[in-house]
């Protein structure tokens, strides 16, 4: 049978498919172009299954402030090229808005299917590799930050005695700047208390074998040790570091001077940092 230019056309231009492959697809159906759509569909499903093992190195992270919700997520794919891809981009923004909207807290089937669908048309592997959620109170407010080249993105919550407080926009200014600071420096916990015991002890163990040799009473090592094992914590917890926007006090001093500014105290209540591939 005859296959129409213009239908191959806007076939090509619905899937994304090859010129052949849409007139082969409306041959096979017949000219009928739903059947045509489903068969290049399957078709792609098929060849995603085969790229599934393909390294997934590259992507974006995304994330979304709406309401009462906040949703980051992580999308990957296997070349730059495709994660500067405009459709790839929003594709981003389109999963953290369903996520919101469905109150997903994890990757869903639902959105799998969303990534699915751009990835036949690619014909690049492509996955959601993680997504978290948070469900504000109304004390609490949450900013975020995705660094230019949409290799790390922070969500950081923060929450205040007085409800009030939430709409200061100092409030607002420091939760933002809480998000860069975190991007900058990349912690590796919010507070001591999250530090294990564990990594204490090895830390410890490093220190006391640095001291080890040195002609000093044993006392004094030990006072060294823990001066070490101080300032190592104060190194990689956000709240014990040198603030992005005044190194003269820590973040928590300036957490502090905040609240007294808008008249309640606040409390930082949830990070969640993504760096690409880690």
């Amino acid at each position: 049978m005859e296959i129409k230019a213009s239908d191959v056309k806007a076939l090509r231009e619905k899937t994304g498919a090859g010129m052949m492959e849409c007139k082969k697809a409306l041959v096979e159906a017949g000219g009928d172009a739903a059947a045509a759509e489903k068969i290049l569909k399957e078709k792609g499903l098929a060849a995603l299954e085969k790229r599934a093992d393909r390294v997934t190195s590259e992507g974006r992270i995304v994330a979304k402030v709406e309401g009462n919700r906040a949703v980051i997520c992580e999308i990957t794919c296997e070349t730059d090229f495709v994660a500067k891809n405009t459709d790839f981009i929003a594709l981003g923004d389109a999963i953290v808005e369903k996520a919101i909207e469905t109150k997903a807290d994890k990757v869903t089937d639902e959105l799998s299917d969303m990534m699915k669908e751009l990835a036949t048309r690619i014909r690049e592997n492509m996955t959601i590799r993680r997504l978290d959620a948070v469900e504000l109170a109304e004390n609490d407010y949450c900013a975020k930050y995705i660094h230019s080249d949409a290799k790390s993105g922070v969500l950081v919550v923060l929450t205040a005695e007085n409800k009030d407080a939430v709409n200061n926009q100092k409030v607002k200014d420091f939760a933002y700047d809480c998000c860069l600071h975190y991007v900058a420096f990349t912690p590796l916990y919010v507070t001591q208390d999250q530090v294990s015991e564990d990594y204490i002890n090895e830390q410890k163990e490093i220190f006391m074998k640095q001291v080890a040799d040195m002609d000093k009473p044993e006392q004094v090592k030990a006072g060294i040790v823990q001066g070490k094992i101080k300032k190592h914590l104060a190194e990689i917890c956000f709240m014990d570091q040198p603030f992005v926007k005044d190194d003269k006090v820590t973040v928590a001093k300036k957490l502090d001077e905040i609240g007294k500014e808008a008249g309640t105290k606040l409390a930082v209540k949830k990070v969640i940092f993504y760096q690409l591939g880690l």
